[in-house]
């Protein structure tokens, strides 16, 4: 994926705030143990308060651009920000522009 992509996928009040709660998970959605899997698309669906599949999108775009991991277990699948992805992004960003 090429920066303009990257930027793309950052293009999104909603995405932005999902990669917001997801770098500090315990104080966005408390009461879970988010250190191993993550958080869960139900409960990012239901903060966001957007329906599943537009959440379901953004959590996609967010995926494709390597911005965020998802881990299925059974019918639910949880995400995480993907650090050194989100770190090789902005520091390619700083040395291009």
């Amino acid at each position: 994926m090429n920066v303009l992509d990257e930027c793309k996928a950052l293009s999104n009040e909603t995405r932005l705030r999902i990669l917001a709660w997801l770098k500090d998970p315990e104080a966005h959605f408390p009461g879970g143990d988010h250190a191993e899997l993550g958080v869960c698309a139900g409960l990012i669906q239901h903060k966001a308060g957007a329906s599943a599949s537009t959440v379901s999108a953004h959590l996609a775009i967010l995926q494709r651009a390597g911005f965020l991991r998802a881990t299925r277990r059974g019918q639910w699948i949880y995400y995480r920000r993907d650090e050194a992805r989100i770190r090789e992004f902005t520091e390619s960003l700083h040395s291009s522009l």
